[in-house]
C-alpha cells in the first residue's frame, strides 16, 4: 500500500504515519520525491484501513500497489532512481560505464588497466577479486589481495570500485574496499545473500539470473529494497537460451520492460552477453538505444592471456575508440557517455 502525503507534509506528519504502519505491524518505507513524500506500508495490508489513513488531513490518497514486487515498483515511485557514488552518477541523463577486466590479476596490471580505462571516459571500476567459476580448477580470484589492488588502482584514479560478493560470510571484507557490490547472475536468487546486502548502506549491482524471467529478477531485487537498501542497480548479461552462436542471448527488450515496471536504473553487461569482443560494441549500442543508464565492459590488457573471459575482453585501445563511437548513439537518444 502506498500512503502519498500532500505537499509540504513536516517530519512530525512523517513520524505518525510510520508509528500508525509500524502500530499494525507493517514495515514503513519513506520515499521524498521532488514534490511529494510517498510512504510504502509493506506486509499484511488487512490489518490498515486505508479509508482511515484517507481521512487524515495531511494524507492526499491512498493506492494499493498490484505488482508483488512493492518498493522497486514504478507504482511506488514514479520518478527515476539516480543513485551517486563518490560524485559519479547511475540513472539520470548521463550514462554510467564500469569498465575493467574480469579479474584481478595482480597489482601492475589492475593500476595500468584502471588508468587506461579512466582516460577514455570510464565512470566506475569493475574487476572481481572472487570469481564464481564453472570448474572447480580454474582461477578463483586473488581474495583479499585483490581487493587490495582494486582499492590502490581507486586511489591512483578516482574511480568508485565494483566487485562481486559471493558469500555472506565475505560481506564486511568485501564492503570494507568496495563502492559498489555486485551480485552475479548465479548469485540473483540467493536469499540470504540478497537480505544481508540489504543491510548495508552501499549500492548493489544485481545481475539478472541466467534463466530468470523479468519479475522474478524484480523479486530478487525487492528481497535487498525490503531490507532498507534502495540503492540498486539492476544488469541485464544475457540469459540462456537454445542459441550457441553467443555465450548468452541478450534480452535487450528487458531494458524498456523493466524502466517501465520499476523506477531502478538499469545497465547492461554486452560482454557477458556475447561471448565475443567483436560483438560487444553493437550489444552495447543496441543497450544504449532500448534506453539502458549504463554499461559494463571487460577490458584486459592482454585478452589472449586473461585468466578469465578473454574472449570477450576489450583491449584498452579498442574500448577508447568504442567509447567515442557510442558517444554519438548516446547522443541520437538525448543521452551523454
Amino acid at each position: 500500500m502506498i500512503i502519498v502525503l500532500r505537499a509540504g507534509a513536516t517530519d512530525e506528519d512523517v513520524r505518525q504515519i510510520e508509528e500508525t504502519i509500524r502500530g499494525n505491524g507493517l514495515t514503513a518505507h519513506i520515499s521524498r520525491g521532488v514534490e511529494r513524500t510517498i510512504i510504502g506500508a509493506i506486509g499484511d495490508e488487512r490489518k490498515l484501513n486505508p479509508e482511515a489513513l484517507e481521512g487524515l488531513p495531511i494524507v492526499e490518497k491512498v493506492l494499493r500497489i498490484l505488482a508483488p514486487f512493492k518498493l522497486v515498483s514504478r507504482e511506488f515511485r514514479k520518478e527515476d532512481t539516480v543513485i551517486s557514488v563518490n560524485g559519479k552518477t547511475v540513472g539520470g541523463k548521463a550514462l554510467a560505464l564500469f569498465a575493467g577486466p574480469c579479474s584481478v590479476e595482480g597489482r601492475d596490471m589492475m593500476v595500468g588497466i584502471a588508468e587506461r580505462v579512466a582516460s577514455a571516459r570510464a565512470t566506475f571500476l569493475r574487476g572481481g577479486a572472487f570469481k564464481p567459476r564453472t570448474s572447480p580448477y580454474a582461477f578463483q580470484g586473488l581474495g583479499e589481495e585483490g581487493l587490495k589492488y582494486l582499492a590502490e588502482a581507486r586511489d591512483r584514479t578516482g574511480l568508485p570500485v565494483a566487485t562481486e560478493l559471493m558469500d555472506p560470510r565475505d560481506i564486511d571484507l568485501v564492503a570494507r574496499y568496495a563502492d559498489v557490490i555486485q551480485i552475479g547472475a548465479r548469485n540473483m536468487q540467493n536469499f540470504r545473500l540478497l537480505t544481508e546486502v540489504g543491510k548495508l548502506d552501499k549500492p548493489v549491482i544485481l545481475k539478472r539470473g541466467m534463466s530468470a524471467t523479468i519479475q522474478e529478477w524484480l523479486m530478487s531485487a525487492e528481497y535487498i529494497a525490503s531490507e532498507g537498501n534502495q540503492k540498486i542497480i539492476l544488469c541485464e548479461r544475457g540469459i540462456r537460451t537454445y542459441e550457441t552462436a553467443t555465450r548468452n542471448t541478450f534480452d535487450v527488450s528487458a531494458i524498456p520492460v523493466v524502466k517501465s515496471l520499476s523506477h531502478l536504473p538499469v545497465i547492461a553487461d554486452p560482454s557477458h552477453a556475447a561471448g565475443k569482443m567483436a560483438l560487444v560494441e553493437p550489444l552495447a549500442a543496441a543497450a544504449i538505444a532500448a534506453g539502458a543508464d549504463g554499461l559494463m565492459i571487460e577490458v584486459h590488457h592482454q585478452p589472449e592471456k586473461a585468466l578469465s573471459d578473454g574472449p570477450q575482453s576489450l583491449r584498452p585501445d579498442a574500448f577508447t575508440q568504442m567509447v567515442a563511437r557510442l558517444g554519438k548513439v548516446a547522443e541520437a537518444v538525448g543521452r551523454t557517455l
